[in-house]
Order: C-alpha cells, then sequence, then structure tokens
C-alpha cells in the first residue's frame, strides 16, 4: 500500500522549467518589446521536449535602444537550488547583423577545461545558447527586422545560489550556469545526477586527473580529502547512489585508478555487488555480512549477532567494539572485487571505509590490468 502511494505521489509532482528555458523566455520578451515599443507580460517558446510554454513576466523595463524582461524560474517540485531565482535578458540593438550572446551578473564564467562551453565564455550551455539564439532569430524573421542584436543573460542573485552547486570546483567563477537539455525539469531527475557526475569526471581529465575519489555525498567526500591531500580539488566526485554509473564512466573516460571513499550503510551493498545504493534500491543483505564476519575471524557468537543485526552500521559497531578490524578490510576488498567486475578491470580500485563521525575503520587495493 505505502509503495503505490508513494508511486502516485511521484507521478504528481509538478514538472518545471529549466534556466536555460526562462532565458529564452525573458529573450523573446525584451526582444519583442524592443521591436515594437511595447513592454511583453508573457513569452510563449518551443522547448526542446517538442511543446510550447508560456512563461509570464515578472518585469520588462524599456530604455532608448534596449529592454530588459525577467521571469522567475519555476522548477516545479524539484529540490533545485535555482528555484524562484529571478532569470533577466538584456536584448540592445548592435552594428552588423549578428546575434550576440553573452552573460551578465550572476552568470558564471567558466575558468577550466572539460566543459561543454570553451574556457572565458559565459557558462550558457550549448543547448541554452541555440534555443536563444534561434528564438531570437525567429522573431526578428517574424517583424521583417535585419538589424543586430546583443543579448545579455543575467541573474541578480546567482553568486550567492552559485554557492549551493559545485560550480566552483567545476571552474565557473562568478555565478549559476544557464543549463537544460529538455527544456523542462523533471522531479528528482536522476538523469541531471549522472549528467553532473559525467561534467565532474570531464574536467578532472581536463586538469590532468588519473586518480578520483569517488564518494556518496558530503561527509565521505570530506573524509576522502583528508586521506588524500596530494590530490587537486577536481579529483573529489560526488556520485551519490549512482555507484556502477560512476564507475563505468570513470573507466570510459580513462581513470587509471579509482578510490571509494564512504561508510557502512551504502558500502555494505556495494560489497553484495549492488551497484544502485539508494535506500530502497537493496536491502542489506546480513546473511552476507556475517559471511564477511565468519571469514575475518569473528566468533560463532559475534557471527550470529551480525544475521540478526537490524542495520549495517550495527554490525560495523559490533566488529569495532570486539576488535574484528580484519571485517572492514574485507569487506572493503568486496567492493573493490565487485567494483573491477562492475567495470570490467583494466584499472587500480580502493575502497576506504569510516564511521559516520569520520573514524577509519579499513580499506582495500585491487589492481587490474586486464580488460
Amino acid at each position: 500500500m505505502k509503495s503505490k502511494t508513494a508511486e502516485k505521489d511521484k507521478k504528481n509532482l509538478r514538472q518545471g522549467y529549466t534556466t536555460g528555458a526562462c532565458a529564452t523566455a525573458a529573450t523573446k520578451a525584451a526582444l519583442t518589446a524592443l521591436i515594437t515599443g511595447e513592454p511583453q507580460s508573457e513569452a510563449t517558446i518551443y522547448l526542446p521536449v517538442k511543446k510550447f510554454a508560456t512563461f509570464q513576466m515578472d518585469s520588462c523595463f524599456m530604455r532608448a535602444g534596449a529592454v530588459e524582461a525577467g521571469t522567475v524560474k519555476d522548477a516545479g517540485d524539484d529540490p533545485d537550488a535555482t528555484h524562484q531565482a529571478l532569470i533577466k535578458s538584456e536584448v540592445s540593438w548592435t552594428e552588423g547583423k549578428e546575434i550576440i550572446l553573452d552573460g551578465g551578473v550572476g552568470v558564471g564564467r567558466v575558468t577550466k577545461e572539460g566543459l561543454p562551453v570553451p574556457v572565458g565564455e559565459a557558462a550558457i550551455n550549448p543547448i541554452p545558447r541555440k534555443m536563444i539564439r534561434e528564438t531570437a532569430k525567429e522573431v526578428l524573421d517574424a517583424f521583417g527586422v535585419e538589424k543586430g542584436i546583443k543579448i545579455v543573460i543575467s541573474v541578480p542573485d546567482g553568486e550567492e545560489i552559485a554557492k549551493k552547486t559545485l560550480n566552483g570546483r567545476l571552474g565557473i567563477i562568478g555565478g549559476i550556469s544557464i543549463l537544460g537539455t529538455r527544456g523542462i525539469v523533471i522531479p528528482f531527475s536522476s538523469a541531471a545526477y549522472k549528467a553532473s557526475i559525467v561534467q565532474a569526471i570531464s574536467v578532472a581529465k581536463a586538469s590532468g586527473c588519473r586518480h578520483v575519489v569517488i564518494t556518496t555525498g558530503g561527509r565521505s567526500e570530506k573524509y576522502g580529502i583528508k586521506e588524500y591531500p596530494e590530490l587537486p580539488e577536481e579529483a573529489f566526485i560526488e556520485m551519490g547512489d549512482f555507484v556502477g554509473f560512476t564507475l563505468k564512466e570513470c573507466k570510459r573516460q580513462g581513470m587509471e585508478h579509482i578510490s571509494m571513499v564512504g561508510m557502512m550503510g551504502k558500502f555494505s551493498k556495494v560489497a553484495q555487488g549492488v551497484m544502485m545504493v539508494h535506500s530502497k534500491s537493496a536491502p542489506i543483505d546480513f546473511g552476507f555480512l556475517s559471511s564477511v564476519a565468519e571469514r575475518a575471524g569473528a566468533s560463532e557468537e559475534l557471527v550470529q549477532q551480525a544475521k540478526e543485526a537490524n542495520t549495517a552500521s550495527q554490525v560495523g559497531d559490533l566488529m569495532a567494539a570486539n576488535g574484528v578490524t580484519s571485517f572492514f578490510d574485507e569487506l572493503c576488498a568486496s567492493c573493490c572485487d565487485n567494483a573491477l567486475k562492475e567495470m570490467k578491470g583494466g584499472l587500480t580500485v580502493s575502497t576506504s571505509l569510516y564511521t559516520l563521525k569520520g573514524d577509519f575503520l579499513g580499506k582495500a587495493e585491487r589492481h587490474d590490468s586486464q580488460d
């Protein structure tokens, strides 16, 4: 009953719009007002997902030779850092017939290689760039205008919002990125998370990293940074629950050494061979954990207690309290073996295990040069 309700709730989640779609709509409103001399209260654009969407304008300011329009981003029910951000577009006439696109206040600048936008340019991704340019061209054509224009996208609170994102680590300085491949935001989108993982690995590669540290979250990343202080910040990648996806992507992009850093709960699943470690993806196999305890030399009583435990952390506490430290090394070794199996070998994998408080529990490393 519970799962059906959860499923129903998920289906009822409201979709939102990307920063790219908002920037496109604001550009259309500003350009239309610039041409007609009439302020625009809304703009309808065609999204990459092949449907129309109408955006209400929060503002439309006109002055000689330029118009600035803005719309408030609605991310729907997605927990998005840019939800409710004001996305503005200023359009002005220029000499010539070009459509010039740039970023203003609150839109980041790219400073590192490996991103889909060249170094030095505004962090407006390729598809939003295309949407903005094509929409502007359609408006100019519709009114028979053959003049050049300059479009500047800005986000007044962008610099502050960017602090809640990974932009700084990716080398995007001074604000947020204008993103979106489809124009819409799917709530709790795994596709978006995976895209951010691919991008983070690309930046690491472009920075010369061949050894990356992949973690399940911010806390484990902090422990990873402490363990590998010699690595640059680009080498640390949060994979969330997408262990298998991240491992394969690391291999695909030519990484030579992958270090996994995490805690008992999720890494107990990796040790079992589960590569999607969301709490609902697969239960902890306490029979498996008890067999690891047995291999590590735990007493019969401890092995039985592990089998009857409620959580993986409880099993870890039992082993630590009774001095069965080799349990953690065994578990890490299983994580490494399963990671290599997932990637079909060909590189070095290490696994480090920590408590929630950051106490080191164990480590293992495996090297496989065979594909």
